[in-house]
């Protein structure tokens, strides 16, 4: 039965107003008790109908046609009974189709069922709420280049703010992913290779969203994002002390630390156990060792992979029985949609046996009790009133920040003879098909976003005094070198080239729909060159003998180590914000003095990854590098025979228009247990004429191990604005407890002894050094 949606609220709204108050409250819906006594009240009134519909993700499609908007009555009936915990409208749609729809499920669910359960209401926002028209900012590997965990709780702030002006009450995200297979798709929505790092923003992020009221879901825990062969999905191998040294601290320090209300598990298997149906981390460390006491969801169609994929039991027909038994029972306690919601097949396990009710009961608890914190039943729809969206949404408070972010983000690689920053009243030829035309947006943006923003040509224009042409000499899919004349002539004639190139993502529509991009979710590559006739175009530019700027704009590391030395300056800028092109701008011409540094290492060429700076002790122990020379010159090395095993470009690096140098560096104490907090103080001075920001890195190598650890890691970090010629004393404080190791009987312990702390602009740009004696 299809309704008008606006008659329908009307009539729920006097509904509302008619009903009386019911002095018998139960306890459940009594804010002033405990969690814990509301939790158990509430289980004990649920039937296994009501507890198995809390643990199944419904869909807001179920009761409104997204192609007008029409309620269908029927579908909203089913959904609430069937799917009731949880409902999906991350879409590319109205904002008041959005905001109505949504009214119209938590209505019925609060108002029209028995028990009258809010659901969370769930969308995406790695880097900016999933709907139309919000503030789209820049993808999460771009964050964690500014090393500023303020701006991202500040972000995150304001994804909140626009999700909980339509309704939103839960995002899925941040990520806690590390980036140490960069074959692999996804690599622009990790916060980058260091788990440290990815900690700090991930923690910021989680910090900032739930500040807003609106629940972050952290995933894909854990250990998702270094597949076999770069292949999405596919497995990753690893051990107990590889996933406990690196893989999980990210995880921890937003989960337990932030206080994530819920947690998302993923599609691979790790060790040859399905992170889905994994006991071990979602039960023993996750429960018993990290003490979590709220909810696990899996990813979409996640728990069908055990049949499917796996091989774990038949998948024609689906044993979903099996699928509970695995998954359940491991702890992942909700079935997200989009496979074949075998959850709804535990009233019928439960009645016959084959299930514990227990094993329900606490799934059902651990989701009640992140609704109870979150005050989902005291505040089920905490949207603002259509008049007042422009208040919230897409402020222009908001696109300042994301300007902000974007321009802190950009990472200068080179600037030879100080070509840059460039003067306002040069005649620059803006070139390249990631310069205008599209906006080259990460994935996870509404369709057709790539049509709302500003390109690098809009920036360039913006803020030039002078002449800016453009030509785009090629499209980014193509080996059609059709366009260079015209590319050529344009730098000829100008005093300055820009050339933009990259990889390229897509929306949510088109990424899923066949549409040929080279990053994104399962969009995995075997090489990190840039695509066709991409680099054709920059030696051409370059041949012209006019100075030329590079700027990639892509997901993830470019392996053309040929532009580092052949263009004039290189510029990093990971996938953008709506406001990118300014930011660029805004570098380009010194309004803003790079800061950026890299959140991921960049290789001379996918032969030699990974390239993550933290390496155990013993690799790349003797690097004998060859190379083959610009002029076809072969000089052969051994490891490689023709290539370098160091990276490029290593993590932590980044130039900037300032020259800082460094004191030597101190402690206090230089001698502590394991309990305490030593403070690392190192005077920093800006020996330039241009203010500037500088991120001093702090990395811990333990001297002497009982097994064989990181060669160094990435312990604290702090981002410091300096005026020119001035100086500043930079204080970074260190956990002890943070430089243990897992030994060799699997126990977490703070070896005695000595510890080098390196200080300095990157992971190899170290400026002062001190020792640590841990006692």
């Amino acid at each position: 039965m299809r309704f008008s949606i606006s008659l329908y609220l009307a009539s729920f709204a006097a509904t509302v107003l008619a009903s009386p108050g019911n002095a018998d409250t139960p306890l459940y819906k009594d804010p002033s008790a405990s969690i814990e006594d509301r939790v158990a009240d509430l289980l004990s009134r649920m039937t296994i109908e009501d507890k198995t519909a809390q643990l199944v993700q419904g869909d807001i499609r179920n009761w409104i046609d997204t192609s007008d908007g029409a309620l269908n009555q029927t579908g909203l009936e089913w959904s609430m009974g069937a799917r009731a915990g949880s409902f999906y409208v991350g879409l590319a749609i109205p904002w008041k189709m959005l905001s109505d729809g949504i009214k119209v499920g938590q209505g019925f669910l609060t108002q029209n069922t028995t028990l009258g359960i809010p659901a969370w209401v769930q969308s995406e926002g790695i880097h900016g709420f999933l709907i139309p028209n919000a503030t789209i900012f820049n993808s999460p590997i771009a964050h964690a280049c500014s090393f500023n965990p303020g701006l991202v709780e500040k972000m995150a702030e304001a994804i909140a703010q626009e999700a909980r002006t339509l309704g939103v009450n839960q995002i899925f995200g941040p990520l806690a992913d590390l980036a140490r297979e960069l074959r692999f798709g996804r690599v622009e929505e990790t916060f980058g290779e260091d788990g440290y790092l990815t900690g700090e923003l991930a923690y910021a992020y989680v910090k900032g969203l739930q500040s807003g009221n609106v629940s972050a879901m952290v995933k894909h825990f854990a250990a998702f994002a270094t597949p076999e062969q770069g292949i999405n999905c596919a497995p990753v191998h690893g051990g107990e002390r590889e996933l406990r040294t690196t893989y999980l601290p990210p995880f921890k320090r937003a989960i337990i630390d932030g206080g994530a209300f819920s947690i998302m598990s993923a599609y691979h298997s790790y060790d040859g156990v399905p992170a889905v149906a994994d006991k071990h981390t979602l039960t023993d460390i996750l429960r018993g060792e990290w003490g979590y006491k709220y909810f696990v969801m899996s990813d979409a169609g996640a728990t069908d992979r055990l049949c499917k994929d796996f091989k774990m039991c038949r998948s024609s027909p689906i044993d979903s029985e099996a699928i509970v038994n695995f998954a359940l029972l491991a702890g992942n306690d909700v079935e997200m949609g989009g496979g074949s919601y075998n959850f709804e097949k535990i009233p019928d396990m439960v009645d016959s046996g084959k299930l514990s009710i227990d094993i329900v009961d606490e799934a059902v608890s651990r989701q009640l009790r992140a609704k109870f914190e979150m005050g989902l039943f005291e505040t089920p729809f905490p949207g603002a009133s259509e008049e007042e969206w422009p208040d919230y949404m897409n402020t222009p408070e908001i696109v300042e920040l994301a300007r902000q972010l974007d321009a802190e983000s950009i990472v200068l690689l080179e600037n030879h003879d100080d070509i840059l920053p460039l003067k306002k009243d040069a005649h620059i030829a803006v070139i390249g098909p990631m310069a205008h035309g599209f906006m080259n947006y990460g994935d996870y943006v509404p369709y057709k976003s790539q049509y709302r923003g500003v390109t690098p040509l809009d920036g360039i224009q913006a803020a030039s005094t002078g002449k800016v042409t453009y030509a785009k000499g090629c499209e980014r899919w193509s080996n059609d070198r059709s366009g260079f004349d015209e590319a050529i002539a344009a730098a000829q004639s100008a005093d300055v080239a820009v050339v933009v190139v990259g990889t390229w993502s897509r929306d949510q529509d088109e990424l899923w729909g066949g549409l040929n991009a080279t990053t994104g979710e399962h969009v995995d590559v075997s090489n990190l060159n840039l695509v066709g006739a991409m680099p054709h175009l920059v030696q051409a530019v370059i041949d012209t003998g006019k100075p030329t700027v590079v700027v990639f704009s892509s997901g993830k590391p470019v392996t053309e180590p040929w532009i580092s030395d052949a263009a004039s300056a290189l510029v990093q800028q990971f996938y953008p914000s709506e406001q990118g092109g300014h930011a660029l701008a805004d570098v380009l011409f010194g309004d803003v003095n790079p800061s950026g540094k890299l959140s991921v290492s960049f290789p001379y060429d996918i032969g030699t990854t990974p390239i993550y700076y933290d390496y155990l002790n013993s690799a790349r122990a003797y690097p004998d590098p060859g190379v083959v020379g610009a002029d076809g010159s072969l000089a052969f090395g051994h490891n490689y025979v023709l290539q370098s095993p160091l990276p490029l470009y290593e993590f932590g690096y980044g130039k900037s228009y300032s020259t800082f140098t460094y004191s030597s560096a101190t402690l206090s104490p230089a001698t502590a247990s394991a309990g305490d907090i030593v403070t690392v103080s190192v005077d920093v001075t800006n020996a330039s004429e241009r203010d500037g920001a500088e991120v001093v890195q702090v990395y811990v190598e333990d001297v002497v191990a009982s097994v064989v650890v990181p060669n160094r890691q990435l312990r604290g970090f702090a981002k410091v604005f300096i005026h020119a010629g001035e100086t500043a004393t930079v204080t970074v404080d260190m956990k002890v407890a943070d430089l243990g190791l897992w030994d060799i009987g699997m126990q977490y312990v703070v070896e005695p002894g000595e510890f080098v702390v390196h200080v300095g602009s990157s992971s190899l740009d170290i400026r002062a050094k001190a020792t640590l004696t841990v006692v």
